[in-house]
């Protein structure tokens, strides 16, 4: 069985990494990254707090609808930042940042 998902599907952009390491994918995280994991992490913090109906459930509800936002919004953007080094979303800038 291939699980490899570049033998399936080739890249439309310029490839930087192709199996880029976990820390060059979260160092290439910009700022679109940073903003869609703090508005999902926020969604999921006012989510959490309106779901805890019942008296003394609110706080622990909102704590574990905020982790829950942190992880989710972590993996969205880590999935962009490696989908643009690896060359399958638009990647200008980061093919302008590593070509110098």
């Amino acid at each position: 069985m291939n699980t490899d998902i570049t033998a399936s599907v080739k890249p439309e952009y310029p490839v930087i990494d192709r199996n880029p390491p976990f820390t060059k994918t979260v160092a290439n995280f910009n700022t679109l990254d940073y903003l869609r994991l703090t508005t999902i992490t926020g969604i999921s913090v006012v989510v959490g707090y309106l779901s805890g109906i019942k008296p003394g459930i609110r706080g622990p509800s909102m704590v574990t609808g905020g982790l829950i936002g942190v992880m989710g919004g972590f993996m969205y953007a880590y999935q962009n930042s490696a989908g643009r080094l690896m060359g399958f979303f638009p990647n200008e800038g980061e093919v302008a940042q590593y070509k110098k």
